[in-house]
Parts: structure tokens; C-alpha cells; sequence
């Protein structure tokens, strides 16, 4: 995507620096694998690309450098890193450990119309879950999450969640793609929706920190028994 078709989908993305909007463009494009690992970041062809000088695009890759997701090699030039076991490890931790942080504001603020919000996306998980349509309940997924994330109204917690969002996606694709995983994962989620009518707190947690250790030790296996990173579509 052109950083002028950006700005045109995003009235808010005006404000933002260019190299910002390309930092986040080639973030974006890394992460789903548009731009695969290993492939050499040739600095006059993505500033024409993006239609950007070279000045911005160095500071983006600057970012992109210290984010992991290129590295500098000398006599080759910046090169997109690939995504190792450690990496896929830290950010599930990460983002596993905040959401637990957040259970116990989502329990005292979780209202009657959140739980039948939350039990819509999931009438339509069902639909997908018989179906057996794995790229709609790869979206759904997220999006029964983060309506929940919501309701803990941790602005701070959500914004550091949020910045790992296009990484989970992606990894937990992984999860998503197995039968067996799905079935486990998508009761779970009634489960949840128990727990939340209940205000139970401790069972919130205890089947929250199941769910997430679940879906981030299948994503691990899945890699380690060689099996590609999915794009996202």
C-alpha cells in the first residue's frame, strides 16, 4: 500500500510524519509476509515505491531495525529478519502476561450489553466453527479478544496489546489452522462467557491463562515442526 492510499483511507494518518507512515506500512507488509525474510531492502526502490524521499525511509528502517525486523549486513544492506522460535516465544509472553494483567478490570467492568455483544461474535463463531471456515474464525477470534480487551478500559495496557496485534495475528493463524485446536478453543470461549456473566473471577483467569498458554505452546510446535508462517489474507 502507497503511503498516499494511507492517507486517504485514514483522515488521522495526516498528522502522522512520513517516515512514521512508513515505518508502519513496511511493518505491516513485513509482518504478513509481503515482504518475506530475507529479501534485501534496496532503499531507491521502496522510496519510489512509497513515493517517499530516502530520508524518511532510512529513519523508518532505523525503527524497523531496533523492532528486530530487519538487520544491517555488511556488504549485503538491510535484510528483512526472519522470525525465530525466541521471537514467536516473546511475543505471545508478553502479550499473554498483560492479559492477564487486565482480567481483573474486565470482571469489574464488564456490563449485560458487553456479554451480549460478546455472544453475537460468538453466534457467528459457531456458524464458522460447523463450517469448519478457519480464515473467518481467525478474524472473529480477534475480534471476540479484543471486544473483551476493551471492557478492561486499561488504556496504557491496551496501546503496548494493540502494538503486538498484526504479530498475533499471524502467529496464531497457526492455532486456528488446526481442527483440534479450534474445537478445544472455540468452547473455551463459552466458557468464558460463563465466567463473565458469573463476575468469576478466579475461573475467568485460570481458564484465560489455559487458553492463551494453549494457543501460544500449538503456534510453537507448529513452527518447530517446520511448518511455514501463514500470510495474512
Amino acid at each position: 500500500m502507497l503511503v498516499a492510499d494511507i492517507l486517504a483511507a485514514n483522515d488521522v494518518a495526516e498528522n502522522k510524519p512520513i517516515r512514521d507512515i512508513a515505518y508502519e506500512t513496511l511493518k505491516h507488509a513485513i509482518i504478513i509476509g509481503d515482504i518475506p525474510a530475507g529479501t534485501r531492502i534496496i532503499e531507491t526502490h521502496y522510496a519510489d515505491k512509497l513515493h517517499i524521499s530516502r530520508t524518511p525511509l532510512r529513519e523508518a528502517m532505523r525503527q524497523l531495525e531496533l523492532d528486530g525486523l530487519v538487520e544491517y549486513k555488511e556488504r549485503k544492506g538491510v535484510i528483512v529478519s526472519a522470525f525465530t522460535i525466541e521471537d514467536i516465544e516473546e511475543i505471545f509472553t508478553i502479550r499473554n502476561a498483560l492479559m492477564m494483567l487486565i482480567m481483573p478490570s474486565i470482571i469489574e467492568n464488564v456490563t449485560d450489553e458487553d456479554i451480549a455483544a460478546l455472544s453475537a461474535i460468538l453466534d457467528r463463531m459457531d456458524v464458522s466453527q460447523r463450517n469448519e471456515d478457519a480464515d473467518a474464525l481467525a478474524q472473529l477470534n480477534r475480534e471476540f479478544h479484543r471486544t473483551m480487551e476493551h471492557i478492561a478500559r486499561k488504556v496504557r495496557i491496551l496501546r503496548v496489546i494493540d502494538s503486538q496485534e498484526e504479530y498475533i495475528q499471524r502467529f496464531a493463524a497457526l492455532s486456528i489452522a488446526s481442527i483440534v485446536r479450534r474445537s478445544h478453543a472455540h468452547q473455551e470461549h463459552h466458557q468464558m462467557i460463563d465466567f463473565l456473566r458469573a463476575r468469576d473471577l478466579e475461573g475467568l483467569c485460570r481458564l484465560m491463562r489455559h487458553h492463551l498458554d494453549e494457543s501460544k505452546e500449538t503456534c510453537l510446535n507448529a513452527v518447530r515442526s517446520g511448518k511455514r508462517l501463514p500470510k495474512k489474507t
